[in-house]
């Protein structure tokens, strides 16, 4: 008999709690069923199930050596799978989470051209700016920006860098001046992103330390980057954010960079999933695709 078919019988009658059951599951007699479980067993030199007339359980070994089983059959099904994705394309349902703004301007059209190449691919993109959860929220795939933490049972794999930039409109820098280093921001009205309640300072990077972390005078607080920028063209303060969110704000003169010897803050953007023995093909390549075209659209002459 072949040891890996056998295995197999054995971890199916253990789940189904019977050897009539696996046997109705395998399309297979229960005699057979008996013999595989009995052909390990010899194999072994030792019993894996005590059988009454009533009732089945496993042996000590036998619990041990079904755990090792399933394990050993997981394997086996990833390496199969793994060939088979190599004549296959992705397909199937691929659910994101992603944030609002840089979901909606960034990943989005990338994911959209990927699922144009792959019609067999079906998306469910979802919009937010909370930390989901891969496995209680059934995720294929999540984009992070800032920090991960430590997270267990996930895997993250960097995507793309976002620049982040201080501006202001021509009318605000003719009321008020012009600031020319990051000390001078202290005495400037900005808009502020707070999200979840807590307001987040603006990072400039420091040879060697940390980043110099700033808060700027402000009145204005939102949790909206399309709409710190708009406050901001309309002369209410200084902003700080990506530059792909005001690149043509920029272009067309309703917002001015400032600070441009100052090196830009990087905000990384990270893919995260679940780790697993074999990566879905849609998952590897989604992922893939977006680490080639974000970090075009990312940069200034994007």
């Amino acid at each position: 008999m072949d040891r890996l078919t056998s295995m197999a019988v054995f971890v199916k009658a253990v789940d189904l709690g019977s050897f009539a059951a696996a046997a109705d599951a395998l399309a297979l007699s229960g005699p057979m069923v008996g013999k595989h479980v009995q052909f390990l067993e010899e194999r072994l030199g030792v019993r894996l199930i005590t059988r009454t007339t009533r009732r089945q359980s496993l042996t000590e070994f036998g619990r041990a050596y079904y755990e090792r089983c399933r394990a050993i059959l997981a394997e086996a099904d990833a390496a199969d799978a793994l060939a088979a994705d190599q004549l296959s394309e992705p397909r199937g349902k691929l659910r994101v989470s992603m944030p609002v703004h840089f979901g909606r301007r960034c990943v989005a059209p990338v994911l959209l051209a990927f699922a144009q190449r792959h019609p067999r691919l079906e998306l469910d993109l979802s919009f937010n700016d909370r930390l989901v959860d891969l496995a209680e929220d059934d995720y294929d795939l999540s984009i992070r920006t800032g920090g991960l933490g430590d997270k267990a049972g996930v895997i993250a794999r960097r995507i793309a860098r976002q620049h982040m930039v201080v501006c202001a409109a021509p009318a605000y820098l003719a009321a008020h001046g012009h600031p020319r280093r990051i000390e001078e921001l202290s005495t400037h009205q900005a808009i502020i992103y707070r999200r979840s309640g807590r307001i987040r300072p603006w990072l400039f990077p420091c040879a060697g330390n940390s980043p110099v972390e700033v808060t700027p005078s402000n009145r204005l607080r939102f949790d909206d980057l399309d709409a710190i920028a708009d406050a901001a063209v309309l002369g209410m303060g200084l902003a700080w954010l990506p530059y792909w969110l005001v690149r043509e704000r920029i272009q067309t003169g309703s917002l001015v960079r400032l600070l441009p010897d100052q090196p830009e803050y990087l905000y990384d953007v990270y893919a995260v999933w679940l780790q697993t023995p074999h990566l879905p093909l849609k998952v590897r390549l989604a992922v893939d695709a977006l680490a080639q075209a974000l970090p075009e659209l990312m940069q200034y002459n994007a």
